[in-house]
């Protein structure tokens, strides 16, 4: 008698999950970081923001954000931060111009929002500044020299 397996069920997948996660985050800040790269450097075809505007204070976020994400750094609350912007960017840009997200041309706005959102929770995975840190705590390597007598 033979059983077959759904593709959740395979070892294979469960073991790679880690290795996805950091994959995910990489992808998704060096993603974001293009967008704030547009609005503070008119990098990719885009338009150089002002000080004042919101879109200045969004490209910084997108900008350093996407790269501490990327690299994975301070990555739960950074990608709380993004996530939160990603929601007012949503409302305010593009829920007025109808429900559906893809009509209202936010359906970019929103993914970001929900993938930083899961990465509040979930963490930047085993491929990142992040892990490293918490390795080194975990042997006790403080990065500092210890005091000689």
């Amino acid at each position: 008698m033979t059983t077959t397996q759904d593709s959740t069920s395979i070892p294979t997948f469960a073991r790679l999950e880690p290795l996805a996660l950091s994959l995910l985050r990489f992808a998704a800040g060096f993603l974001f970081l293009q967008h704030g790269g547009a609005k503070l450097y008119g990098w990719f075809g885009g338009s150089v923001r002002a000080f004042p505007e919101p879109t200045f204070f969004a490209g910084g976020i997108e900008f350093f954000g996407g790269i501490l994400i990327m690299i994975g750094l301070f990555t739960r609350p950074v990608a709380f931060l993004a996530s939160g912007t990603m929601a007012f960017a949503y409302f305010m840009a593009h829920a007025g111009r109808g429900f559906w997200p893809y009509a209202n041309g936010g359906a970019l706005a929103a993914l970001y929002c929900f993938v930083f959102f899961f990465l509040v929770f979930r963490g930047a995975g085993p491929i990142s500044v992040d892990a490293l840190l918490a390795r080194r705590k975990a042997r006790g390597e403080s990065g500092t020299p210890e005091p000689r007598e």
